[in-house]
């Protein structure tokens, strides 16, 4: 009989690098909701008034801080994914506002989007690997 910790290793190797880019969108939404004056001057973006402010924490601080430190305490699956897809949907419309917005491109610009294509692939293979463990347990599981 195959043993089923085969891949082990190699599950939980890829699930600990899906709770690193859980960690960093959970950390990015805590410096947002602690810091938002300095996420927004990070960002280059404006908060004129205590409602920018507001919603700069609440909007990026307090979602990105619940979403990823609900990934991170979750052994689902979905919860890596849910983190994977958002990490990629910002480098997606990041690479896209190139064309829309045309923005200056300095060396943040490109390391933001480096790290948002590595989080979400970080997170995607996590998840893919909890899907294959969680397949593979059930698997093993013994019939009456």
């Amino acid at each position: 009989m195959a043993s089923p910790f085969r891949h082990a290793p190699v599950t939980l190797h890829l699930m600990n690098v899906g709770r690193l880019s859980s960690a960093a969108l959970m950390l990015s939404g805590v410096a947002a909701a602690v810091d938002p004056k300095g996420v927004v001057a990070a960002l280059h973006l404006t908060a004129d008034d205590a409602r920018g402010v507001s919603e700069t924490r609440a909007g990026l601080g307090g979602t990105y801080a619940a979403l990823g430190g609900w990934a991170l305490i979750s052994r689902e699956p979905a919860a890596d994914a849910a983190v994977g897809v958002t990490w990629l949907g910002a480098a997606a419309v990041r690479v896209a506002t190139r064309k829309i917005d045309r923005p200056a491109v300095t060396a943040s610009y490109w390391v933001y989007l480096g790290l948002e294509v590595a989080c979400g692939v970080m997170s995607l293979a996590s998840a893919t690997a909890r899907r294959r463990g969680v397949k593979k347990a059930a698997e093993h599981v013994p019939t009456r």
